[in-house]
């Protein structure tokens, strides 16, 4: 994939809607009524505007340049950028999910930015999302853009849809994971290094 189209895959990516902030806010107050809040307490007043701009900051991926060298020393050890936040919205409820990924690859002829590690998980995150399906997105952005010889991606999360609701199973997490290349055939150096 050329630079000019990963770029523009990128922004196609990130360039969703933007929010109407006015008619999120309507629509919060309209949602909070139905749901017997009184929104026209004192202390409730402000919570539509507060919960349109919430939801807009966790439903925006912001851009970024995925800053790409040529791997022209060879290297061809593990790179892993640990415990990297992951903030998302679970789309069958809505409700926050949190935790972190751990992402980790051997370069072929191109290595990223350690810091775009963090934002391509950020850009995936921030949208009406699933984990099985963020651990895959961010997988085959680096196999697409980077055709590194083996990869990893694990994601542990907390589903608030899960812990506040339902089962109330709180303090449990949920863990997902993809392996390419030599990773897949024997994933142990990549989970050795993953805190315990």
């Amino acid at each position: 994939m050329s630079t000019q189209h990963s770029h523009n895959a990128l922004h196609l990516a990130t360039e969703e809607r933007r929010p109407d902030l006015a008619a999120a806010e309507h629509a919060a107050e309209a949602f909070l009524r139905a749901l017997g809040v009184d929104t026209g307490s004192a202390d409730i007043e402000s919570s539509p505007r507060r919960m349109a701009a919430a939801y807009a900051e966790l439903l925006s991926a912001p851009e970024f340049e995925p800053t790409m060298f040529e791997n022209y020393r060879g290297y061809s050890g593990l790179v892993i950028a640990r415990s990297v936040p992951v903030q998302s919205m679970c789309e069958h409820h809505f409700l926050p999910f949190t935790g972190v990924a751990h992402i980790g690859y051997v370069p072929g002829e191109r290595i990223l930015g350690l810091s775009k590690l963090a934002r391509l998980a950020e850009m995936f995150a921030r949208r009406p999302q699933l984990q099985e399906r963020l651990t895959q997105q961010i997988a085959d952005w680096l196999i697409d853009n980077l055709a590194p010889r083996s990869l990893g991606v694990v994601i542990d999360a907390e589903h608030t849809c899960m812990t506040l609701r339902g089962v109330r199973a709180t303090g449990s997490t949920t863990r997902t994971s993809v392996f390419t290349g030599a990773l897949l055939e024997n994933p142990s150096e990549f989970l050795a290094q993953l805190p315990r």
